[in-house]
């Protein structure tokens, strides 16, 4: 957690998680204690806790972080992040986002029509923030580009194909507006881990070095050439290994260095996403993690960019970045309850049942090897004890396959084994330097925790590509964690499970938690969630957006309310698949009346029914308590 937490979040010594936005060591309020309010407030986890003052915090960071590159390296021009909106659009956030970076002079990031619809009306009373607009454009989006020009708006048109060249030269003579215009090129500088194939030759977006240099002879012959003033390029997200980045600015530089030489009227660079987020906290050039910290990145931009045109002897350009991911992550919190557990370890043996039914029964070799094994299990032949009752279990199976070992004598094996499993487990546990096969039973015993959350609506990521997030129980942390599990969400569906944890090393094939007390809620968090996750989430089995609570944390301690934006009703989830959800109850009022008719059903039956249907479709569509 010291890793991945970057002290945002710590653990009190009550054993309550801390979020602690400024980073002071001391401060800090509990997750469990804000679960528990919003709960009195009639609000049910899965609940996804978003902290502005981290997101504040975030901004800050990466502005200081340039300022400093920009000071340490005498460089003489300006920088600005814009904001993907991609990477998380909820309204919310945007408009946090937007009033947090106004200091910095942040702007935003569109890659879609109705991307650039919501950011132009947001922009109207800052119209000097940049807009860049990526993405591949109709005609329609960008005539309203160089209209919204026009207004005012600080916003560059990036393009993407030489399709659209034509079009933004077109509407800018029909209008008579100069439009500053940008240019994303391809780089043979190719990027690492799982969006490799973003960049180099087999992009997506982006011209050929052959094709801008087509680009701007038309430009030079419509007299627009000094309108192209963004150089833009994007090497893939989450780049995890420093020598990248340091290689694509070589690149890249030059390639800015190249088209002042030309006549462009080069202002901007913009060197795209890809800063990373240290997801599993150890630092590591893996795709989890990332080798770099921010102000190594942001050193090796500013240094390298104001070199290369040190060299060329012209103006340093202003260096414009997209790293949303970096912005967003740290600052959503997936909370949600454990429903309940299931292992092996509820069937283990009690002491008696093989008694009972040696007496009853001859009692087949493997049964005899395996109880005796059990009986003799000692801290000296752990691992040897460990493979007598995996063969003896192997050979009861076999003759209960075969028809020479009854049910109940099959459920006996069962019961002896994994209660041997349990016994060597925890003796193995005692040990200094446990055997290294303590790390096999470990995973074969480990138990499922049920989850109030759905992995395909919040998650999405770590079941389509494996992303691993920080996971861990926000209370009770003073207690160790005797309990090894995996975890299951409640959809039907048997992929909605996460089995890799993040860990110091390899990664881990269990979590550790506590037992569950009947009675008593237990929760668990999801880290660092805030990129893509709300964004790519689906309505897997119908399971909607869960409620969002922006919390404000007080310098007394104290924390409030900003707002919750109530999660997704069953009426709602419904209408988004064309259902109606009045004309079903009215069929099902119908039904229960016909059914009253018949006297199969009485009224008030019929009352119960039709009150849970109507209920439902207000209810949230995760589980509730009663």
């Amino acid at each position: 957690m010291e890793g991945w937490g970057q002290n945002y979040f710590r653990i009190g010594s009550d054993g309550d998680l801390l979020v602690d936005p400024a980073k002071t060591g001391t401060g800090g309020v509990s997750l469990h204690e804000i679960m528990v309010g919003l709960t009195d407030r009639g609000f049910d986890a899965p609940m996804i806790l978003r902290f502005p003052d981290v997101l504040r915090h975030r901004l800050r960071h990466l502005a200081e972080a340039f300022q400093q590159a920009i000071c340490d390296n005498g460089y003489r021009g300006a920088y600005s992040a814009v904001y993907p909106i991609k990477v998380n659009q909820q309204r919310h956030l945007v408009e946090e986002i937007f009033e947090f970076g106004a200091e910095f002079g942040f702007g935003l990031e569109v890659g879609s029509k109705p991307e650039l619809l919501a950011v132009m009306s947001m922009t109207a009373t800052d119209p000097e923030r940049p807009i860049i607009c990526n993405g591949f454009k109709d005609d329609r989006y960008i005539e309203a580009v160089v209209l919204a020009s026009k207004l005012g708006r600080n916003i560059v048109p990036v393009v993407e194909s030489f399709d659209e060249l034509g079009l933004i030269i077109k509407y800018a003579e029909k209008y008579s507006v100069r439009p500053q215009i940008g240019v994303r090129v391809k780089l043979s500088s190719q990027a690492v881990g799982r969006w490799r194939e973003s960049s180099g030759h087999h992009s997506k977006f982006g011209l050929f070095i052959t094709e801008v240099l087509s680009m701007v002879k038309v430009l030079e012959e419509h007299d627009m050439l000094d309108c192209l003033q963004l150089l833009h390029c994007h090497v893939g997200s989450q780049i995890h290994n420093i020598r990248l980045i340091k290689s694509v600015i070589n690149e890249l530089g030059q390639i800015y260095v190249e088209l002042v030489n030309l006549g462009a009227g080069m202002r901007y660079l913009d060197i795209g996403g890809g800063l990373g987020v240290d997801y599993d906290g150890t630092q590591r050039a893996i795709d989890s993690s990332m080798n770099y910290s921010l102000e190594e990145y942001a050193a090796d931009v500013v240094s390298r960019i104001g070199n290369t045109c040190n060299r060329a002897g012209i103006d340093h350009p202003t260096i414009i970045s997209e790293s949303g991911r970096a912005m967003v992550a740290q600052h959503s919190v997936l909370v949600f309850p454990v429903l309940g557990s299931n292992s092996a370890e509820s069937i283990v043996w009690d002491g008696e049942s093989y008694a009972a039914w040696a007496h009853k029964n001859e009692v087949p070799k493997p049964l005899q090897e395996l109880h005796q094994s059990y009986s003799e299990i000692a801290p000296d032949n752990l691992v040897q004890s460990y493979h007598d009752v995996a063969q003896a279990r192997d050979e009861a199976l076999d003759l209960f396959a075969l028809g020479y070992l009854n049910l109940e004598g099959r459920s006996l094996a069962e019961r002896l084994y994994w209660s041997s499993c349990v016994r060597i487990r925890d003796l193995m546990r005692l040990e200094e330097d446990p055997h290294e096969e303590l790390h096999e039973i470990e995973t074969l015993l480990r138990g499922t925790y049920v989850c109030n959350f759905s992995l395909f609506q919040f998650m999405p990521d770590s079941w389509a590509i494996e992303q691993l997030f920080p996971i861990m129980p926000i209370h009770r942390l003073d207690e160790e964690p005797t309990e090894r599990a995996i975890l299951a969400d409640v959809t039907c569906d048997s992929d909605g499970r996460i089995d890799h944890f993040i860990s110091d090393g390899e990664n881990k094939e269990v979590l550790e938690v506590h037992k569950l007390i009947p009675g008593q809620s237990y929760y668990l968090a999801a880290f660092l969630i805030g990129a893509y996750q709300e964004t790519l989430g689906d309505l897997h089995n119908l399971f909607g957006d869960a409620h969002v609570a922006h919390i404000h944390l007080e310098e007394d301690g104290g924390w409030s309310v900003n707002e919750v934006v109530p999660g997704d009703t069953i009426r709602e989830v419904l209408q988004y698949v064309q259902y109606e959800p009045d004309s079903m109850a009215a069929k099902l009022r119908r039904d229960c009346e016909k059914a009253v008719r018949r006297q199969v059903m009485t009224p008030a039956e019929s009352r119960v029914l039709m009150r849970f249907y109507e209920d439902g479709l207000r209810g949230y569509t995760y589980l509730e308590g009663e």
